[in-house]
């Protein structure tokens, strides 16, 4: 039995489907949001691909990968279409093609041994890799390590099998604090200068070096919350002094740097998304998984915490849907497979394509949010009772200070009365903040991300691979999907599976007790 292949009747002209028949392929970071969707649609659209390989770290609840792959990522959601429409079929896939191999992304040889790794590099045709950390407020050391230096390991693999194609999942945001139309290129620093090799990247290896030497600082005078918090404040810092806004972004474009240099002419696919949100229409319209960075905001709002925000309401707010982003990583791969031994960059994103800007983006979700509202239970527990309002950074700071100080003497007074319980207000003003400084940036966009390379990939690769693998923004209609696809996929999926998943950990304790 055999997994069914999309929905595309004559599919013998694809030249992603030929490219990727009997190959053997590497994915990391499959326990996220993105690395799911992947191993989805490589499982139903490429039915004959040889392998997938996962490499997955064990846990406590599961100490060896394959465990945790079937109780944690295969009972996902995300394969409900495969279960669906063949579970015989997908649980034979599961069993014949997908190897789990136990490791850890950061580790030396991923912590496999010399031999197990050596065999692995030999075994396999290409690497994904979408491991990361995406916590904007990172400690640095451990940013570090997942986002830049782990990306040895990758490169090991290639040194051990040099015809191995790797890509790598990067960001649009790579492009820091720099303004204006950001092509599918190698990104200067805006900030303090950084050495450039005459092959294109920037020679990081003496920047790399200073940021440990400052970890081991830190790490050497301080410890516990408060070790914590300083390798956070020095993550921003060093961020903020070479041009980038936060420590993920920095990473990195730090990471982007280090496998540029160790593959040169080798085969080296850089693939930037932006902002990654529920999808349009694989393998569910509005699956997702978790909150993103739009979401954070949206349900802050939805649970009537935030109704101010620093942001530029005709800046272009570039969001993705996951399975564009997908669609992407296969089509790119599959060109470096057929065409070895380059380095190619490439930018999935809708701001060159299908703008929307942050305006219109409130707009849509607060004309949902009036109307119908009760439609998003898991989101919305009544309807809002204020606008959401986007203003310059200097407006909102001038009103969120003026307002502190009235509530934090409010809140003083209460508390010396017996009230032990913080203001509501005050609360919800923390949370203004606290969102504010994470996200700040995001929302007064000074850039205009370009995909003109990857729209050319898309048009090479012909009509049959457009078809099975889109990645054209401009197929999004904005207003159809913040309105009915976006938020009925959060309230379905983000928070409803959280909420059943929450319940019944509940129920077990229960029954233990």
């Amino acid at each position: 039995m055999a997994i069914q292949q999309v929905h595309h009747a004559d599919t013998s002209s694809s030249k992603v489907l030929g490219q990727l028949r009997g190959k053997r392929v590497l994915i990391t970071g499959t326990t996220g949001f993105l690395g799911k969707v992947v191993l989805e649609k490589l499982i139903r659209a490429v039915p004959d691909i040889g392998a997938i390989y996962l490499l997955i770290r064990g846990n406590k609840r599961h100490p060896d990968a394959r465990s945790r792959f079937l109780e944690e990522i295969a009972t996902s959601s995300v394969f409900d279409r495969l279960r669906e429409a063949d579970s015989e079929a997908f649980d034979a896939f599961l069993e014949e093609r997908i190897h789990c191999v136990t490791g850890e992304v950061t580790e030396a040889g991923f912590g496999i041994g010399q031999e197990d790794y050596r065999k692995l590099a030999t075994e396999l045709d290409a690497v994904i890799n979408s491991a990361a950390s995406v916590n904007f407020r990172e400690e640095l050391d451990k940013a570090l390590a997942i986002n830049t230096l782990c990306l040895r390991n990758i490169a090991g693999l290639v040194d051990l099998n040099p015809k191995l194609a790797v890509l790598q999942v990067s960001t649009c945001y790579v492009n820091g604090m720099n303004s204006g139309q950001v092509t599918e290129s190698v990104i200067k620093p805006a900030g303090e200068a950084v050495p450039r090799s005459p092959d294109g990247f920037y020679e990081i290896e003496e920047l790399v070096r200073l940021l440990q030497d400052k970890i081991e600082d830190v790490q050497a005078r301080y410890s516990g919350k408060v070790l914590e918090k300083k390798l956070v404040d020095l993550g921003i810092r060093e961020a903020n002094r070479y041009g980038w806004s936060d420590t993920y972004t920095f990473t990195k474009w730090l990471g982007e740097q280090l496998l540029m240099k160790a593959l040169n002419g080798r085969t080296l696919t850089i693939l930037r998304p932006s902002i990654i949100e529920s999808a349009l229409e694989e393998p569910a319209p509005g699956w997702i998984e978790g909150v993103k960075v739009a979401d954070a905001i949206i349900l802050a709002y939805a649970r009537e915490k935030v109704t101010l925000f620093p942001g530029k309401r005709s800046g272009i707010i570039d969001v993705i849907p996951v399975d564009l982003v997908a669609n992407s990583i296969i089509l790119s791969l599959a060109e470096a497979l057929g065409e070895p031994g380059r380095r190619r960059i490439y930018q999935c994103c809708s701001g060159g394509g299908n703008p929307i800007s942050l305006g219109e983006f409130i707009d849509h979700l607060m004309a949902e949010s009036k109307a119908n509202y009760a439609a998003y239970d898991h989101l919305f527990y009544r309807q809002p009772s204020k606008p959401f309002l986007a203003v310059n950074r200097a407006l909102f700071d001038l009103v969120i200070s003026g307002v502190r100080l009235p509530l934090s003497l409010t809140d003083r007074v209460l508390k010396l009365l017996g009230n032990s319980r913080d203001l509501k207000m005050l609360r919800n003003l923390d949370t203004t903040q606290s969102l504010a400084t994470i996200f700040g940036f995001y929302t007064a966009p000074d850039y205009i991300f370009r995909n003109d390379e990857l729209m050319a990939l898309a048009n090479r690769m012909g009509e049959v691979d457009k078809g099975l693998f889109p990645v054209d923004a401009r197929l999004i209609d904005w207003e159809l999907y913040l309105r009915k696809i976006h938020l009925a996929g959060l309230n379905r999926y983000a928070l409803k599976e959280r909420k059943v998943y929450s319940l019944k950990t509940a129920r077990q304790r229960k029954k233990a007790a």
